[in-house]
């Protein structure tokens, strides 16, 4: 059967309402049709996921069939679907943008459609998430390996926008909500996995949508920064540190580390977290337009080699989130993108000691035009509970 074009105006009952104003999807688009021009393509092809939610506020998900919004540097951008996941695409803006809806069904050449219009053997790049099983059609059609689209979607998602910022915000208050209660599950006697069954609830009580992931690190599980949670029992002189996150309507997200103790810590603790909790209000303070990322790492890692405890600081400082709860900017030594009013991350420096125990603190800044705007707001002491 061939495939079929119509508007996405012309099938209005299978849109419903966007996830913000149609307005702010409108000039996402245009931007990115702007940037697409500018890179010296012919198109972006973007495949469900991230990016397609930021264009178009779109749930899709891809399977063996291909679905790619397809943004030519001039001319009118086209969505390419199989017909029976057309209803996929509720809940979006492509309705209001009048997007051309291209549907198909199997049988018919999905990756021709999508290139359709364009001039022959056209430069295009994919969004990241898209599959080998779609990338290497789309070569062989364009005569070319694709680029990566990641340069003009990093460029547009990096910087967020009011709509993007007020989500953010209700994300940080969301999971500043769970933080807030931690004293109820988190007790010694109990397993980390009892405690973060308990938090998981919370975070969906609280106005999220999924927990996306959380960290129960007791003890010597502590020290280990991407610790999940175990079946090991917390036990009274432990420091634990909690790290937890997910997404809030309309999938923006949370990300926040507090650590934890039951009782006063030995002052060799206390130190070192004293110099932690210095170095991450130093890092927050750095921040502010025309900095670069590598700068507000180097604030808070200077401040630990400082202090004796280089060895102990084991990662980046931070990392951008949104859509994605790891996306751009990244916050680390050797970036020198400059940072910009909008920009959202990270800041989380933390000290670990193999063995024994750990600790780090982490909030989600927004620059503003001459610092940042923290979303997360509970107390950065070590909390005894």
């Amino acid at each position: 059967m061939a495939a079929t074009s119509t508007t996405a105006g012309s099938a209005a009952p299978l849109f419903g309402a966007p996830l913000f104003g149609s307005d702010v999807y409108r000039e996402r688009m245009r931007r990115a049709a702007e940037l697409t021009r500018e890179a010296g393509l012919d198109a972006l092809v973007v495949a469900p996921g991230p990016d397609l939610r930021y264009l178009v506020g779109s749930r899709a998900e891809t399977f063996e069939r291909l679905t790619a919004l397809v943004i030519p540097a001039a001319g009118d951008p086209r969505l390419v679907i199989a017909r029976l996941e057309v209803p996929s695409l509720s809940a979006s803006a492509v309705g209001d943008l009048g997007i051309e809806v291209a549907d198909w069904v199997d049988g018919d050449d999905a990756h021709g459609l999508a290139l359709a219009g364009l001039s022959p053997n056209p430069a295009i790049a994919v969004s990241d998430s898209m599959p080998a099983l779609h990338v290497i059609p789309l070569a062989r059609h364009t005569g070319a390996t694709p680029q990566l689209a990641t340069a003009v979607l990093r460029e547009l998602r990096m910087i967020k926008d009011d709509a993007e910022i007020e989500a953010l915000r209700r994300a940080g208050a969301a999971i500043d909500r769970v933080h807030a209660r931690m004293g109820e599950w988190l007790q010694p006697g109990r397993t980390e996995r009892e405690v973060s069954d308990d938090i998981a609830a919370a975070i969906l009580e609280e106005g999220h949508t999924e927990a996306a992931f959380i960290i129960v690190g007791s003890g010597p599980n502590g020290a280990d920064p991407h610790h999940e949670f175990s079946d090991r029992v917390i036990e009274r002189s432990d420091i634990v540190v909690i790290d937890i996150g997910g997404p809030v309507e309309p999938g923006y997200n949370s990300d926040s580390t507090r650590t934890y103790c039951f009782e006063p810590p030995a002052a060799d603790i206390a130190d070192a977290y004293a110099a932690l909790h210095e170095a991450q209000r130093a890092a927050v303070a750095a921040v502010r337009p025309g900095v670069t990322a590598a700068s507000i790492d180097a604030a808070a890692r200077d401040l630990l080699r400082e202090r004796g405890l280089a060895d102990q600081f084991i990662h980046r400082t931070g990392h951008g989130i949104g859509l994605s709860v790891h996306e751009e900017p990244y916050i680390v030594n050797g970036n020198d993108i400059v940072l910009r009013r909008g920009m959202a991350f990270s800041v989380e420096p933390g000290v670990y000691f193999s063995g024994h125990w750990g600790a780090r603190i982490e909030d989600i800044v927004v620059v503003t035009e001459d610092g940042c705007e923290s979303v997360n707001n509970r107390p950065h002491e070590l909390v005894q509970l």
